[in-house]
């Protein structure tokens, strides 16, 4: 049984110069440190806490489930990465971004804005050592040989001069270290350290991997996630370390996105095929990263996040996706959600959130209140007591309070797929700003037996509304017969868009 809502049961440390003066050689007392992993397309149903029949077993993933509270109206920004990754890290719906649909191309240009304040740029002020170690992207700025803006050809062959820094990433927006991979399918083929790439990418990579591009000669894609994992482990380890600081450390995982690609020892370990064993796989990593901080004594003074960025992938070319994991194994990653990666209905936003802070969460706890990653950052400046100016973190909510059981007032949440499209989120009610909350091309799009077996009908209306404690699976377009609550909350949406926030103004210093 899919894990629901309870509204629906009801119906490597970093360079010091980075730090602020203050900080240097002072232990913070008091301030937690904080952890957040990110999975990579991730679905709401494949982990055991969430899903009962889940055919992927994630023991690590329910431990940290029963030790602290688990969200089921949690929602990730947008239903792609790059534009979700924008919203955790700013505090803003990534509609307010430079990039208004779509993802991060290879060698693309940054899309946080320089002096835009960031999550990390926040708590490394409050005193905290901040790393990100991981997936980034979210655009660099690439040196060239010619000057030119980058390009990459098909034959892998580009203009990008790896012997340079590469300006306007991590470590210029908050993160005293930054290690790991920009997109595990784009080039360029080799990790990243700070500023440089790990070695001279000066092959093609290998055509299975679906964006060719510049490459190590020896690059193995099954070595990322365990390089993440190992590099994650030592972070903590060196945290533990006098003199201490707080730290965040936030691990945007590479999994289980394509390439699918699971270590051996772990093939064969779910009943979900090669993306169920990776999420194995990837609970694997979750479990060594909260070993390292029992190891270390510093679970009981750290907030552990989990979550995924967007729905289960469902692209058949680049695997078994969603859908035919269904079909073939009776897995269902998206839950009992309608929509999967890139849509607008649930299953393409409506993401697991676990959240373990002993002594302050409630362990083996369920919320049902509904939040967004844009919310973290307000929630986070509020446990450091740092206070937010008020041209930051426009779209974020302090949700503390649903961290001790309680409830979180809010006007509404935004959503939006992968080309744009939006919807808005009151109470029950969910508004697509839409025709059809599916944002997949035909070719990848739900499938009619999918729809026949759920019982879907097509509904010819300019918008979609839906109730979703009566009606979770979306199967019931309610905009013929509530088209004045379906004006009044697209009249919300589009004051939140040209307002350009969605929560109160805030004087600094000023709670």
């Amino acid at each position: 049984m899919i894990r629901l809502p309870l509204l629906l049961t009801a119906a490597l440390v970093g360079a010091s110069w980075m730090l602020p003066a203050f900080a240097l050689g002072q232990e913070k007392k008091g301030l937690p440190n904080i952890v957040i992993i990110l999975a990579d397309d991730l679905g709401y149903g494949d982990l055991g806490c969430y899903n009962k029949d889940s055919k992927i077993p994630t023991p690590n993933l329910d431990r940290l489930a029963k030790q602290g509270m688990c969200f089921t109206d949690a929602h990730s920004p947008s239903a792609v990465c790059s534009p979700t990754r924008y919203g955790l890290l700013t505090g803003r719906y990534p509609s307010r971004s430079p990039l208004k649909k779509g993802v991060v191309v290879p060698f693309g240009a940054p899309i946080i804005e320089p002096g835009r304040l960031t999550m990390a740029e926040m708590l490394r002020r409050a005193g905290y050592r901040t790393a990100c170690i991981g997936k980034w992207h979210l655009g660099w700025t690439w040196a060239t040989k010619d000057g030119k803006a980058p390009t990459r050809g098909k034959d892998g062959l580009t203009n990008v001069d790896f012997t340079k820094a590469i300006t306007n990433g991590p470590t210029t927006r908050g993160f005293n270290y930054y290690f790991g991979t920009d997109v595990p399918n784009y080039p360029p083929f080799c990790y990243i350290e700070n500023d440089r790439t790990v070695g001279i990418p000066s092959v093609k990579s290998r055509p299975e991997f679906n964006v060719p591009g510049p490459s190590l000669p020896d690059w193995q894609w099954g070595d990322i996630l365990p390089e993440l994992s190992r590099r994650s482990v030592k972070y903590i380890e060196e945290s533990a370390k006098p003199p201490k600081q707080p730290f965040f450390l936030y691990v945007p995982l590479t999994s289980p996105h394509f390439p699918v690609v699971p270590s051996k020892e772990f093939k064969g370990k779910s009943k979900a095929g090669d993306y169920g064993d990776f999420v194995v796989q990837t609970d694997a990593v979750v479990g060594k990263i909260l070993r390292a901080l029992d190891e270390n004594g510093l679970a009981e003074n750290t907030i552990v996040i989990f979550t995924s960025d967007n729905g289960p992938e469902v692209a058949s070319e680049i695997g078994i996706g969603a859908y035919e994991r269904l079909r073939r194994f009776g897995h269902a990653s998206m839950g009992l959600w309608r929509g999967v990666k890139r849509d607008l209905w649930e299953g393409g936003h409506r993401v697991p959130f676990l959240v373990r802070w002993r002594g302050k969460v409630q362990p083996n706890s369920t919320s049902d209140e509904t939040i967004g990653f844009t919310d973290l950052m307000a929630t986070f400046a509020a446990i450091v007591k740092t206070p937010l100016p008020d041209d930051a973190a426009e779209d974020s909510v302090d949700i503390s309070a649903a961290f001790r059981g309680e409830k979180v007032k809010r006007e509404g949440l935004v959503h939006a797929s992968v080309s744009g499209k939006l919807a808005i989120r009151q109470g029950d009610w969910v508004l697509i700003a839409a025709a059809s909350g599916q944002d997949n091309n035909k070719a990848i799009g739900e499938p009619a037996w999918f729809r026949t077996d759920r019982g879907y009908v097509d509904h010819k209306h300019p918008f979609e509304l839906y109730n979703l404690r009566e009606d979770p699976t979306q199967k019931t377009n309610r905009y013929a017969e509530q088209i004045e609550r379906a004006k009044a909350m697209h009249a919300v949406l589009e004051r939140f868009q040209s307002e350009g926030r969605s929560v109160p103004r805030r004087e600094m210093g000023k709670k």
